[in-house]
């Protein structure tokens, strides 16, 4: 049986973000990366919601001893998850997590029809500004001018920042690797050091010239140090 991993995308993320991490490792371990439901309509707290559609999915799919890696608001779910479901996670790996402070880079309201001002944002998220290609421009761009999913996302943005984790950290006992990029604009430096202070058992490791999403903008290191985490712990 290979180990599960589970990648979990951020705020404006999907499956792509993740390609450079499937590709490295899908041949020796399970991997799933289960969309976050930002879009769906329900009643629940936002946060307690993704939580309960990833709790649904690993039951669904029958998953035990995972390894929950998280990008931004994926970290944030990653983490409720841990702490609500222990006994389903063996170790976790956050990178640029929200939780605790977070730089919303759109604003409450944003120039949503300004292609030039989305991709000046989508830009400030990558320490390299090419790193921020046409597509990955143009697919931000069409979720921000959706207005029922533009909504989502500036609610969720909101709930996410006024859902701090300190309560949860210190009673996680597992493993957990951050890796972060050393120019982060979004979760600076100073928030990985705060998570790496309040987790009991934690190892925090920085990516040079590097912005808030490592496994997409440096992919080589990213996944060297998550390699060396899932074959050797901490």
């Amino acid at each position: 049986m290979k180990q599960p991993l589970i990648l979990l995308h951020g705020l404006f993320g999907g499956l792509s973000n993740w390609n450079d991490v499937i590709a490295h490792f899908r041949e020796r371990y399970d991997i799933h990366v289960p969309p976050l439901p930002i879009y769906d309509e329900h009643k629940q707290e936002i946060l307690d919601y993704l939580v309960a559609s990833l709790h649904d999915y690993v039951v669904a799919n029958k998953l035990k001893d995972m390894v929950l890696v998280g990008n931004s608001l994926g970290g944030h779910v990653g983490i409720l998850y841990a702490h609500r479901y222990a006994e389903n996670v063996k170790s976790m790996l956050l990178t640029g997590s929200s939780g605790l402070y977070e730089n919303n880079t759109l604003g409450s309201f944003p120039k949503r029809h300004s292609r030039a001002y989305i991709q000046e944002r989508v830009e400030y998220t990558f320490y390299d500004a090419k790193t921020a290609t046409p597509a990955l421009v143009d697919e931000v761009f069409d979720i921000v001018r959706d207005n029922r999913k533009c909504f989502r996302i500036v609610k969720t943005a909101k709930t996410a920042q006024r859902n701090y984790v300190t309560k949860e950290l210190p009673e996680i006992h597992i493993p957990v690797l951050l890796i972060w990029g050393e120019n982060d604009n979004i979760t600076p430096p100073a928030v990985a050091e705060e998570f790496e202070r309040m987790l009991p058992n934690v190892k925090l490791v920085y990516i040079k010239e590097c912005g808030h999403a490592p496994m997409m903008e440096q992919p080589e290191a990213f996944n060297a140090l998550m390699e060396q985490f899932l074959e050797n712990g901490l």
